[in-house]
């Protein structure tokens, strides 16, 4: 996250490391720049100077200019950017949303004819709008500035979609990443696994975060009261156990921050514990997002940054044991009355595992903003057949 200032500027984007979901990845679609990713020696044979020509779609990269033909077919407008032309959008009974990180995009994003934003990363307002560890600035007694510049970079996006609902997902940082940020090593501890070590919930619970949090929901609290954006939600990630958001729950209320009819609390449904008890955590929640870049990740035993298992074809969302996993929540999700999206990788790239996500009756699907169109065509061409099946299947029982 750290290195998003200078993705901003970039033309292309080339790593050494990383698979699909990596952050380099990530970004670079919520940015449109084109970026291959995993390519295990581009830092060898890549020079300053170098004139390359950088294929996101494909994942090769030229050496010298070579000039993009000119097509004017809808399929090379829909990769042009998340707005860049007007089309006809079906009609969904699924809820579509996009992902986002950068409230810099607000306005060009919240043009396209979406549902509102299912993931709104706050890392990004850390990394950019605060650029100092959060312990940093409460070391330094400036705790009120840490909370403006959070709900100045939040209420950007509010703004832009208001009254669209927004789910903020507040701070997923690895202790690998806060360490790079200004400040960052005086307060985080090295860790071999980063991935599965200290972020999340089990930050906010922390005797040594519990007042970085803190600051999070009085931006929140603040961009919802003060600003007056009530469509700002809120998403609690990486979520381990019941005593945790327990405790959350009861730092929010201390704030004043309760669910209630417009101000819903979600929880990422990454770590498989959510899913085998996914009766209790519904107690503690009004809906669920699946993080399934995180969930695929743990259900596997598989790095998701990983370029090697990623080509082997072990990271896929589309594996049995995952599909299964989602249609368990979906299913008592339901059972209870809960809302249940998803905002991982998969539904962007996989037409068959959105697919396969309206089939089980997910509630909505919140995705990257450049394949906006493309997925929202899919997602109502699957309800359509649903329809048509369940129609034939009455017919057929009426005679």
């Amino acid at each position: 996250p750290d290195m998003v200032p200078a993705m901003s500027r970039a033309a292309g984007i080339i790593t050494d490391e990383g698979g699909m979901t990596c952050h380099a990845a990530i970004i670079s679609r919520e940015l449109g720049t084109p970026c291959v990713v995993g390519t295990g020696n581009a830092t060898e044979c890549l020079s300053n100077g170098l004139d390359v020509t950088v294929d996101g779609t494909t994942g090769n990269v030229y050496k010298g200019i070579i000039a993009k033909k000119k097509d004017t077919s809808s399929a090379s407008a829909e990769t042009a950017g998340p707005v860049g032309y007007a089309e006809a959008v079906p009609i969904t009974g699924t809820k579509v949303m996009v992902n986002m990180s950068m409230p810099a995009k607000a306005d060009e994003i919240s043009q396209l004819p979406c549902d509102g934003v299912g993931l709104m990363r706050i890392e990004f307002l850390f990394t950019n709008y605060v650029g100092e560890h959060p312990c940093a600035f409460l070391a330094e007694g400036r705790e009120q500035e840490l909370i403006d510049k959070l709900a100045d970079g939040i209420s950007k996006v509010t703004r832009a979609f208001y009254p669209r609902p927004i789910v903020l997902r507040t701070s997923d940082f690895k202790t690998n990443e806060y360490h790079d940020m200004k400040g960052g090593a005086d307060y985080e501890p090295n860790e071999d696994n980063p991935m599965i070590g200290w972020r999340g919930c089990s930050r906010y619970v922390s005797d040594s975060y519990r007042d970085a949090f803190m600051c999070e929901l009085k931006a929140i609290k603040k961009v919802r009261d003060e600003m007056g954006f009530k469509n700002l939600n809120m998403m609690l990630p990486f979520v381990r156990t019941i005593d945790e958001v327990k405790e959350i729950t009861a730092m929010m209320e201390s704030i004043g921050l309760r669910r209630s009819r417009d101000f819903k609390l979600y929880f990422m449904a990454e770590v498989p514990v959510i899913i085998f008890m996914a009766d209790e955590f519904c107690k503690y929640c009004d809906a669920f997002s699946i993080g399934s870049n995180d969930l695929t990740q743990l259900t596997m035993g598989c790095d998701r940054d990983s370029d090697i298992l990623g080509h082997m074809g072990y990271f896929d969302e589309r594996n049995e044991g995952v599909k299964r996993a989602i249609s368990h929540l979906i299913k008592v999700a339901h059972e209870h009355g809960k809302y249940v999206s998803i905002c991982g990788q998969g539904p962007s790239v996989y037409p068959e595992f959105t697919e396969f996500l309206v089939e089980e009756g997910i509630d909505g699907i919140s995705l990257n903003p450049d394949t906006f169109y493309k997925t929202k065509r899919i997602i109502a061409s699957a309800e359509q057949r649903i329809m048509l099946r369940d129609l034939r299947n009455l017919r057929n029982q009426q005679f």
